[in-house]
């Protein structure tokens, strides 16, 4: 890997600038890297719009936000399922209605190492559905707001895409042969990685390049989402994993989405996150992509698949 322009301790939010009058839509931010994600933004007096499922814990991270903030964030939340393609799309005809500009959306939400196979409303394998397609769906609606603000779209990826199959199988696509945690996992998140290629194509292309898409992924990321849906031993490993210096604070997990929805400049092509030892940790930089994530005929298919699967054809 080349050095890190960033310099020896990488990218860090001290670069971000005023973000006053700008606006940011981020999925899943009560805990982990998106609660950190809109912290920063929101103390550099960005406004936020939090997409999140759970109500209740949407209210109290407003409350924990506010009281170290101050009350004149501008911080609101608009409930969505990831997992219901209904709820994605209520809760982004929400976000038209009424976000009228938006800088970046920043697709953090994810659920990770389901331990048995498990299906959502829509029938899609859960991992795949909620990481994949939920967001592709989300993205594909927010899509002529982000363009009209010049904006960004940031999907947080996972190290996770180069741990399962290279490609995607398309001939089971719901895992019904051969599913284990890991792998699927693997699969949507090589899935999510594919399609900002993809659509970074389709926009050239089109000659459309007013819109910004990037990857990154958080490294090892002190989180809870392997405790909300990790099997009993997983979570136990997890949990001895994160006392040790292989893993760093959910903060850090936050700065390579963040510099990617507000770092000026930043170039497309790349794959952002920790550069350390197995990007596990260390200065957030560029990272090497292995060349299955930008497999353009596989890349091209997975578009109109997930075209299908979510009966929506992006406008570009």
């Amino acid at each position: 890997m080349n050095t890190n322009k960033f310099g020896t301790q990488g990218w860090t939010p001290d670069r971000i600038k005023d973000l006053s009058g700008k606006t940011f839509v981020i999925t899943g931010t009560t805990s982990g890297t998106g609660f950190e994600a809109a912290k920063i933004l929101l103390s550099k007096g960005a406004k936020v719009v939090m997409l999140n499922r759970n109500l209740k814990k949407s209210q109290d991270t407003i409350a924990t936000l506010k009281h170290e903030l101050g009350n004149a964030i501008d911080v609101t939340n608009i409930q969505m399922d990831l997992a219901v393609l209904a709820s994605v799309r209520k809760a982004a005809e929400e976000v038209l209605k009424t976000v009228p500009q938006i800088d970046a959306l920043m697709c953090n939400a994810a659920i990770a190492q389901v331990p048995k196979q498990n299906f959502t409303v829509d029938g899609f394998e859960s991992q795949l559905g909620v990481n994949h397609y939920g967001n592709f769906l989300l993205q594909a609606i927010l899509y002529p707001r982000i363009e009209a603000s010049k904006g960004r779209i940031v999907v947080v990826g996972s190290m996770g895409y180069n741990l399962g199959i290279k490609t995607i199988q398309f001939d089971d696509m719901n895992w019904d042969k051969n599913y284990s945690p890991n792998s699927v996992y693997s699969q949507s998140k090589l899935a999510q990685i594919m399609c900002v290629y993809e659509l970074q194509d389709r926009l050239k292309k089109t000659g459309k390049t007013t819109v910004k898409a990037y990857a990154c992924h958080p490294g090892a990321s002190s989180t809870s989402l392997i405790k909300t849906s990790g099997s009993l031993l997983t979570r136990f490993i997890w949990q001895i994993m994160k006392l040790t210096p292989m893993v760093q604070s959910a903060e850090k997990g936050s700065y390579p989405e963040l510099m990617c929805a507000t770092e000026p400049d930043l170039d497309q092509e790349g794959f952002y996150g920790p550069t350390g030892k197995n990007y596990w940790t260390g200065p957030v930089g560029e990272c090497k992509l292995e060349p299955h994530a930008k497999d353009k005929p596989v890349a091209e298919k997975l578009w109109k698949v997930s075209e299908k699967a979510t009966g929506l054809e992006w406008n570009l």
